[in-house]
């Protein structure tokens, strides 16, 4: 007996839609060292710390932060660790490995974790709004650029380093999930999305600057051809450091991140999200020196984590 080829068709459709109702969603998390991680969570040396100001602790101690960040601890008063979210990160250490918590920074080793970056609070507002379980692979290194470090193929010139690095790592994590995360064993996975944090470097050289908003556009476009989706949902993150105030060269830079998420070719799906609400002043930081690290203040990690997840789940309809 022949079967029409409609019921073949309406049974894939079935088969796929299951397949991808039980999928692993899959968000890569790109950019440099505020992608890594600088938030301070428990550090409080009066010198070297400035007493703890800003770090995390002290921030969820404070009354109107309770509520807020109450999820972050257990009932014992430990770091939460979330079985429905998990995180992959390949520091200098090694690779970091495993449910969603403090610590997956470029500081992180498997017993001392004393910092967050905006890993943490995206997986919480994406795991909350999503039934599947979310992977969160990040990939970031410190002091590099969309000019050339990350420089994407279609930009023309030597393709960057740390392009073929996010990839490699990306493809990497796929390849291990079994044994990375064996409560993920056998499931399919998709690539949800991307989130891109980064700007800093780009800021100190003309050609970087002028071009930033190309090279942004390509690196986007790549990125979803490597995965085979035109419309990726991709967020990008402003470099907000410092505030509203800022020179012209980091102008420049906040001025090419929205643009880029505004050009036709990407046919939208693309959202800029501001993150100069965030910045918190030097003296009330843990690291009164680190400008570049929005210094060390665990709330702006915090508010900046939790901006990205919420501009992801904006362009997911949720």
């Amino acid at each position: 007996m022949r079967i029409p080829l409609c019921l073949v068709a309406l049974c894939a459709a079935i088969l796929t839609g299951c397949q991808s109702s039980n999928a692993v969603q899959v968000y890569i998390l790109a950019g440099q060292s505020n992608m890594e991680g600088q938030g301070v969570v428990d550090h409080d040396h009066p010198r070297h710390y400035n007493g703890g100001k800003g770090n995390l602790e002290n921030v969820m101690a404070k009354p109107e932060n309770r509520e807020r960040y109450a999820h972050l601890k257990d009932d014992n008063g430990s770091w939460s660790v979330r079985d429905d979210v998990f995180v992959r990160f390949r520091n200098r250490s090694g690779v970091l490995a495993g449910g969603l918590t403090i610590g997956y920074t470029g500081y992180g080793t498997p017993t001392g974790r004393h910092h967050i970056g905006p890993e943490l609070q995206i997986g919480h507002q994406l795991g909350d709004a999503t039934e599947q379980p979310v992977l969160l692979i990040k990939t970031a290194w410190g002091g590099k650029s969309l000019y050339k470090d990350f420089r994407p193929p279609s930009a023309g010139g030597e393709t960057g380093e740390y392009y073929t690095k996010m990839l490699t790592e990306v493809q990497e994590a796929l390849d291990n999930l079994d044994t990375e995360f064996p409560a993920l064993a056998g499931r399919p996975v998709k690539i949800a999305g991307f989130i891109w944090f980064q700007g800093w470097n780009d800021m100190y050289n003309d050609e970087a600057r002028e071009q930033y908003e190309d090279n942004l556009v390509h690196l986007i476009t790549d990125v979803r051809a490597k995965f085979k989706n035109r419309r990726l949902p991709v967020v990008i993150g402003e470099l907000g450091n410092g505030g509203p105030q800022a020179g012209n060269n980091m102008l420049a830079i906040r001025t090419a991140q929205k643009a880029a998420a505004e050009r036709d070719e990407l046919s939208g799906n693309v959202t800029f999200v501001p993150t100069t609400a965030f910045a918190r002043p030097k003296e009330d930081s843990p690291n009164v020196g680190h400008g570049h690290h929005w210094f060390g203040n665990a709330e702006s990690y915090f508010l900046i984590g939790d901006a990205l997840g919420q501009g992801m789940l904006d362009l997911l309809g949720r």
